[in-house]
């Protein structure tokens, strides 16, 4: 089994930290309740260090936890994004959704405090690892690396939310540090600081196993992978010359996030997702694919099953084990199947997302050789069922990715061990708002269905990144950088082969023309690519374009049309809201209370 489940079981380390971050009144491992370790004994010996390490694990978030947000840290990304929506009130993305969160929302402050507990945490371990009486020297350097690894990725997590946050210095902190001295850092500070921790412990890792036993563990890969993902955003618009924010400045009136774009950054991060390219593939990682007997990739199989297998080639990282919530809100409510067969559903899609995916030919459903059809029925049969049914026929003749990503109406379910259950999904189907099941419903008409495995199982590693994001990164930074390079062209098109599309420049489907053309066809491949993955949000944070996507009527099909024919009707089901304030969370209210000086970032 995975080092990090069975060591977060075994846990008897108390790490907890009560309060806020920087301004709780618990003082910090020094009063040690009689059924936990103390403080010299923690670090004393091997298997006492490990379970600190793991608990520090822990902090990784599982991102198929997101129904109950900060559940084992997990964000709200899916639904705040414009790919889907919860059919419960609770989830902190339908508050995100509709304007309604401030500083004081209990779950932002969870999730910033989550992550800087796991940075003092960290910097605690690095300061009294050398106390570990049987550890070699051997353990105590992979353990130090990869313990700076984390610590990166807990500030990378901060970036991506905060932007410009707080950098803690090396040493650990307590409750009795002067909260006065804790000043927002620059991004550029920030970001300089995530890659050189990430460096460390790439290079105190290199050459260390993380597969078999050591899988879950921090690795080089890893390391390798988050440092291109901070560049990324230290080059995207958010970041790079963002005069939305010329009012955030430090006490000196220096910038927290550059005010005038600086190219290079493209080429940095651009040359990082190169490094690891260069590395790594093909030797250690390459991506997942299933064939067809005639030797053909089988587009559907390759994109459903990455996800399931786990720590397959194209896995760079994985977290081990967590609470697979997102199996009952993607699994249709199905009224009158076997128990088995049954959840909720009530993880919707948009017609936004719906809309994005190609069509077989690989065109976009708005260019005219799309063949996309808007309206009316065709009999079809999707790659995952063995006969044609009838179905709306805008959902025939889509690609793989489609069908890998979406349950519709009158569409049959991967679970085939207790019997066919086609779901339906309009008011009166069995998995419709008038199914019976109460709030157990698709709020749009559409359910997601990536991640779910055809047997139900749960018993599986939550991907986090992997090795498709790193190319499409890739192609991104140097179109930004070097357009016309021809490795751009090449890393999209290496994904649409493995999607089962055609390829740009192919017979057929012409090469984007220029800058432009390019930037749209590698951001319309990451939305479909790397849907349901906790991508999309952020990617539309990066690029300033959340105050479009994420702002006005979103759209579904009319769950509640009691006669079926009504169903395909498009509706509003919401109109969102986000505004330039929410393109950055609010530092939590009680950071501020604790310390006026703290800056707040602009608008809340």
């Amino acid at each position: 089994m995975y080092f990090t489940y069975n060591k977060m079981k075994k846990l008897i380390v108390s790490i907890a930290i009560g309060g806020a971050v920087l301004s709780c009144n618990d003082d910090f491992l020094d009063q040690v309740p009689d059924d936990r370790l103390t403080f010299e004994e923690t670090f004393s010996s091997r298997n006492t260090t490990e379970e600190y390490l793991a608990a520090i694990y822990r902090r990784l978030p599982n991102e198929y936890a997101q129904r109950y947000t900060t559940t084992q840290n997990s964000g709200p990304w899916t639904g705040a994004s414009d790919e889907g929506e919860y059919v419960w009130s609770f989830p902190l993305s339908n508050y995100m959704n509709i304007g309604d969160w401030n500083p004081t929302t209990g779950n932002i402050s969870t999730l910033w405090s989550n992550f800087y507990r796991g940075i003092r945490e960290c910097s605690t371990f690095i300061e009294n690892i050398e106390n570990c009486r049987d550890c070699t020297e051997a353990n105590i350097k992979q353990y130090t690396g990869e313990v700076h690894v984390l610590r990166g990725f807990f500030y990378y997590a901060l970036l991506r939310s905060w932007g410009p946050v707080i950098l803690l210095g090396d040493a650990s902190t307590n409750a009795d540090s002067d909260v006065s001295m804790f000043k927002r850092n620059t991004i550029d500070e920030v970001v300089n600081y995530i890659v050189s921790e990430l460096d460390t412990g790439a290079e105190a890792l290199e050459g260390i196993n993380f597969k078999g036993g050591n899988a879950g563990r921090m690795s080089r890969p890893f390391a390798m992978a988050i440092k291109e993902k901070a560049l990324l955003f230290a080059a995207s618009p958010i970041f790079n010359g963002n005069t939305d924010y010329a009012e955030l400045t430090d006490e000196e009136g220096n910038f927290l996030i550059p005010q005038s774009p600086d190219i290079n950054k493209w080429k940095t991060a651009a040359d990082a997702a190169k490094a690891f390219i260069d590395e790594f593939v093909p030797g250690t990682f390459s991506l997942y694919k299933e064939y067809n007997d005639d030797g053909s990739v089988n587009g559907y199989l390759s994109c459903r099953n990455v996800m399931l297998r786990d720590w397959n080639p194209e896995m760079i990282y994985e977290r081990p084990r967590g609470t697979f919530y997102l199996n009952y809100d993607c699994t249709p409510y199905h009224a009158g199947a076997d128990s088995r067969v049954k959840g909720a559903g009530g993880l919707g899609l948009t017609q936004e997302f719906v809309d994005a995916f190609f069509t077989e030919n690989g065109r976009p459903i708005d260019d005219p050789e799309s063949g996309y059809q808007a309206s009316g029925f065709t009999d079809f049969q999707t790659p995952y069922d063995d006969q044609s049914r009838t179905i709306f026929a805008a959902w025939a003749n889509r690609e793989p990715r489609f069908y890998v990503n979406v349950t519709f109406n009158n569409s049959l379910w991967l679970n085939r061990d207790h019997g066919d259950v086609i779901t339906t999904t309009w008011y009166s189907g069995n998995s419709g708002k008038g199914s019976g099941g109460g709030n157990d419903y698709t709020p749009t008409g559409y359910i997601a269905r990536k991640n779910i495995a055809p047997d139900g199982s749960t018993s599986r590693a939550i991907p986090m990144i992997r090795l498709a994001e790193i190319y499409l990164d890739y192609a991104e930074a140097l179109n930004e950088y070097e357009p016309g390079n021809p490795d751009i062209l090449k890393y999209v098109n290496l994904i649409r082969e493995r999607a089962g599309i055609p390829l740009y420049g192919s017979s057929g489907l012409p090469q984007p023309a220029g800058q432009d053309a390019m930037r749209e066809a590698i951001h319309r491949e990451r939305r479909v690519e790397l849907a349901l993955e906790s991508v999309r949000y952020f990617d539309l944070i990066r690029w300033k374009q959340a105050e479009n996507a994420l702002h006005g009527p979103v759209h579904s099909m009319d769950i509640n049309a009691t006669d079926e024919a009504d169903f395909y009707r498009v509706i509003t089901f919401e109109t969102r809201v986000f505004t330039k304030k929410h393109y950055l969370f609010p530092v939590p209210q009680g950071e501020i209370d604790a310390n006026p000086a703290l800056q707040q970032n602009t608008g809340w």
